[in-house]
């Protein structure tokens, strides 16, 4: 097995791209807030396209290390963000919307329009597939994919 690595960081890249650009598309063509946690979720894919760009041009392999901790973050974060909406974990404060002001109407619409959902409602699902397990299922094959070619490169 050969690895070409530019080809690596380039599918990497595509992958990455995908992933915000359909996270963009559903909050806003689609209208679907996202929660903190969905929030988070994007941010290795945005630190990987740069990471990946980095890697084409350098051609170092010093990026794959990189590229696999940024997944394996994001491995992390969807398995939390999937725990809660499981109800295996409790939200954490910045998850919740128990800071909505009942004092004034105006105030209370403002804050209901300015609001995130709770990250253990899912608002959004492809192929009864929440996009938290999607991003876990994701995030654990460029993961494992940066392990294959790590190893591999070892044993050259």
């Amino acid at each position: 097995m050969i690895v070409n690595i530019k080809k690596l960081y380039f599918f990497v890249f595509l992958i990455s791209i995908f992933s915000i650009l359909s996270a963009i598309y559903i909050e806003f063509v689609l209208g679907i807030k996202p929660c903190v946690l969905c929030l988070y979720q994007r941010v290795p894919y945005i630190v990987a396209i740069f990471i990946c760009f980095l890697g084409y041009y350098n051609n170092s392999f010093f990026w794959i290390y990189f590229l696999f901790l940024i997944f394996l973050i994001g491995v992390f974060l969807s398995s939390y963000h999937l725990g809660i909406e499981n109800n295996i974990f409790n939200e954490f404060s910045g998850c919740t919307n128990s800071d909505i002001k009942l004092t004034d109407k105006q105030e209370l619409l403002k804050s209901l329009n300015s609001s995130r959902p709770n990250c253990k409602d899912v608002n959004f699902k492809i192929f009864g597939i929440s996009l938290a397990a999607i991003n876990l299922i994701l995030s654990m094959l460029i993961s494992a994919l940066m392990i294959i070619v790590i190893k591999y490169e070892k044993n050259r």
